[in-house]
């Protein structure tokens, strides 16, 4: 049986990981500074991680949410002793995704309206109101499109005003960094207006964090860069290091009652102790105080290098903009240096997503890589790696 052909594909074959490395089927060692789409936060394959998994999968992998499940209660404990969101309550799912469309839900339930204001060049998911919240037409079906959402520009607040003012808004729902758009950033006055706004109008302020949670950003979620409280914060990413987890951290203003939301697979016992063991991993290695080391050292050695035209997003989530679509660029970086590095809806942008646990001579390695086949499109200007 064929599979469904819907993933433009790179021919190379993964077959282990170590670290920030991958290696394929022929031996070749690669550079992950992708991390699967953000998804590697601890680095493949890390011991701790290897020997949660290993050790919950040989005395109980899966049962379902009819039962207790202490370590749902220690995955919870653990998010709210480090990110300081006290007193929040989790949610557990499966995918960012299913963790913004339990939100959307949720935000309806609770207020009882319905229409959603999300920001262009967002994204959200590939599901019901999730895709419908996202701005690329392409992947919003006819059944999504029945969603009421209201697209707007980042930084317009006299437009968000303008549409919670007419009292039909369930939620507003926005990346404090954005992922697939390409790493553009509101204004703080923008984003503490936003939050303001929705609590004077009942609409709940939904912080997607998928991506740039998890440390990723500098602090524990992005939204702790600046003065707001969201009622709810959609994580998925990063939590399970590739093990598929998701979740939601809901506001106590939110009630809880049966039935209001569930699950068969979210919050199974072998993707908490996947959960647990980035936490740990996470606390023990220090590892958000390395993501703004690593990301200081990174943008220092950016700035040198004059093709580039801009320097996008915060922490490990970082955006290299050109003057020209870089297609090329990375297939280059992919099948001639072998690293890997990641697009973006906006065409000019690498995104650089690596593992939580990245070092300045992998960050050297992949400017080297770079200013070579820089130097290859435009051999006139020959650069060297500044290394800070």
């Amino acid at each position: 049986m064929p599979l469904f052909n819907v993933y433009p594909l790179y021919d190379v074959t993964p077959v282990s990981g170590k670290g920030v490395y991958v290696y394929d089927d022929k031996g070749a060692e690669y550079l992950d500074l992708y991390g699967g789409h953000a998804v590697i936060s601890i680095g493949h394959a890390h011991p701790k991680y290897v020997e949660a998994i290993s050790n919950q999968v040989a005395e109980l992998g899966f049962y379902s949410n009819a039962i207790q499940n202490p370590l749902q209660v220690q995955l919870a404990d653990k998010i709210e002793a480090l990110s300081g969101c006290k007193d929040y309550e989790l949610f557990l799912c499966n995918s960012g995704a299913e963790a913004n469309e339990n939100a959307l839900k949720l935000a309806s339930f609770k207020t009882g309206k319905s229409r959603v204001i999300a920001f262009k060049n967002g994204f959200h998911g590939r599901t019901s109101a999730a895709v419908a919240a996202t701005d690329n037409p392409s992947i919003v079906a006819p059944i999504n499109a029945q969603q009421a959402v209201t697209f707007l520009d980042l930084n317009d607040i006299a437009g968000v005003q303008a549409e919670l003012e007419k009292g039909d808004v369930c939620a507003v729902i926005l990346e404090f960094i954005q992922g697939v758009g390409g790493l553009d950033q509101g204004t703080a006055e923008f984003f503490e207006q936003v939050d303001a706004l929705c609590k004077a109008n009942n609409t709940l302020f939904i912080a997607d964090e998928v991506q740039s949670g998890y440390g990723r950003s500098g602090k524990f979620f992005a939204f702790q860069h600046y003065n707001v409280t969201p009622d709810i914060i959609s994580i998925a990413k990063g939590m399970g290091n590739g093990f598929p987890i998701g979740g939601i951290l809901i506001h106590p203003n939110i009630e809880a009652k049966f039935g209001l939301l569930g699950t068969t697979f979210g919050g199974n016992h072998l993707a908490c102790a996947a959960g647990l063991s980035v936490l740990e991993v996470i606390e023990d290695q220090k590892l958000i105080d390395n993501v703004n080391v690593m990301s200081e050292y990174f943008i220092k050695i950016a700035k040198t290098i004059p093709q580039i035209k801009a320097i996008k997003g915060r922490g490990l989530m970082l955006g290299l903009e050109f003057d020209f679509e870089v297609g090329d660029l990375r297939k280059r970086l992919i099948y001639e240096n072998h690293i890997f590095t990641g697009g973006a809806s906006n065409k000019k942008l690498i995104r650089i997503l690596p593992p939580l646990t990245v070092r300045r001579e992998h960050i050297n390695m992949f400017f080297e890589a770079l200013i070579e086949v820089l130097a290859e499109i435009e051999p006139a200007e020959e650069l060297q790696v500044q290394k800070i």
